[in-house]
């Protein structure tokens, strides 16, 4: 698979169902993501400003293009309510052909 397709799994979190879903959908329409995985809720605990903290939160897993990353970054960093969000993106080494093609077109600009 050429580089501008190698395909991304990011990971980020909100803090309930309806911001996430809100997200998804507003990656979907702009073509920044070729799907979008609404997880069940979780509960996060971390260190935060010198202070452990413990939330619930919603995951999404989001996959998109290497290409395609920075501007799905600064869409998450434009909708998202944190002041720090998480956005961790993670290559894809291996996967179906057939659906790694599949995201690198539903993610493709040019079409």
């Amino acid at each position: 698979m050429p580089a501008e397709h190698a395909i991304l799994l990011v990971l980020t979190n909100l803090p309930d169902r309806d911001t996430a879903l809100a997200l998804a959908r507003r990656l979907i329409d702009g073509r920044l993501a070729a799907c979008v995985n609404v997880l069940s809720g979780c509960t996060s605990v971390y260190r935060w400003q010198g202070a452990t903290e413990c939330a619930d939160e919603v995951p999404l897993l989001i996959k998109t293009t290497e290409s395609g990353y920075a501007a799905l970054e600064a869409a998450i960093l434009a909708a998202h309510p944190y002041e720090l969000p998480e956005i961790v993106a993670v290559p894809v080494t291996h996967g179906l052909p057939g659906y790694l093609d599949w995201v690198a077109g539903e993610t493709a600009t040019d079409t």
